[in-house]
């Protein structure tokens, strides 16, 4: 494909990022992969795994503004948004917006906060924009949600809904280091000072050149077939609640064209649409015999077993 600049950049935000989330090549790659598909990435894990330190690390390679946002049952749609205060020397209501106008907002344990204020993200996840007392304001370009999530199953968690789950593109667990990258984090360097010292790598506007060549991605009419059946598979099997909707199955192939990007090819492989099929499908397809939401089990597997290659 053809070389532009940003890709080296892109580069360079992998081998950092790696320097500092150590072991997890794969999962940093699906966090990028997410970002140049324009969709927004669900970090589910134990509290201690480095889900926060991820967005961190992503949000300084990639040169962009952002705002953390810490979840609580306390929490209002206010709190994110923004709201009217009444200025006294002008006699108007002056809004004063909230940390969601930035260009990447983590969510931190947004699994914590009612789904009342969970729903405060839904238009701005989908529609890039948030409308407050009747006004629409436009969020800021690249617009990008990294939320963290504690597994259901822990104490004061609130279960997200299938509506605000679906608005995540890509969900990563990041799990336990392995033994040689555990030892290199306990001996090493604190991962909070290095986060300090992390220069950008990129820039905002080399982040859209990249969004938008991703796009440009050829997907091959046979490669859209498979994707499309893999779709309809998960709607006519009676292995889960409800099969994949238009808008993952539109993921599916946007973050395909994404992983294939990472991989210098101008074009996309069925392997590439297995590689994120994980990502994208185990926080949408709930098993009928799940009582617990806690995870869509072998889904992925299932799917690239029962649906044949292209």
């Amino acid at each position: 494909m053809q070389q532009l600049p940003a890709l080296t950049a892109l580069g360079d935000v992998v081998r950092s990022a790696n320097r500092v989330i150590l072991g997890k090549d794969k999962a940093i790659k699906l966090a990028l992969a997410c970002l140049l598909a324009r969709g927004h990435l669900l970090i589910e894990d134990l509290p201690g795994v480095g889900k926060t330190t991820l967005a961190h690390v992503l949000a300084r390679l990639l040169g962009l503004d952002f705002q953390r946002v810490q979840f609580t049952s306390d929490m209002l749609p206010a709190d994110i948004v923004g709201v009217s205060v009444f200025d006294r020397d002008s006699g108007s209501f002056r809004f004063h917006a909230g940390p969601i106008f930035t260009q990447v907002v983590v969510a931190d344990e947004i699994n914590r906060a009612t789904p009342k204020t969970q729903s405060a993200l839904l238009e701005a996840m989908e529609e890039r924009q948030v409308t407050v007392e009747g006004a629409t304001r436009p969020l800021p370009e690249p617009f990008f949600v990294i939320a963290t999530q504690n597994p259901a199953h822990q104490i004061g968690t609130f279960p997200l809904p299938e509506s605000q789950l679906d608005r995540f593109l890509i969900r990563i667990e990041l799990g336990y280091p392995d033994p040689a990258a555990e030892r290199e984090l306990l001996a090493g360097e604190d991962r909070r000072s290095m986060l300090a010292t992390l220069p950008a790598c990129m820039t905002p506007a080399q982040l859209i050149e990249l969004q938008q060549a991703t796009r440009k991605i050829h997907a091959a009419p046979a490669l859209i077939d498979y994707v499309q059946a893999i779709a309809a598979y998960t709607r006519a099997a009676p292995d889960w609640h409800a099969g994949l909707s238009p808008r993952a199955a539109l993921g599916l192939l946007a973050a395909a064209r994404a992983w294939a990007l990472l991989a210098g090819r101008d074009h996309v492989l069925p392997e590439d649409v297995q590689i994120v099929l994980p990502g994208i499908v185990e926080h949408r397809l709930r098993p009928v015999d799940d009582r617990t939401r806690l995870g869509a089990g072998d889904t992925p597997s299932k799917l690239i077993e029962a649906v044949p290659l292209p």
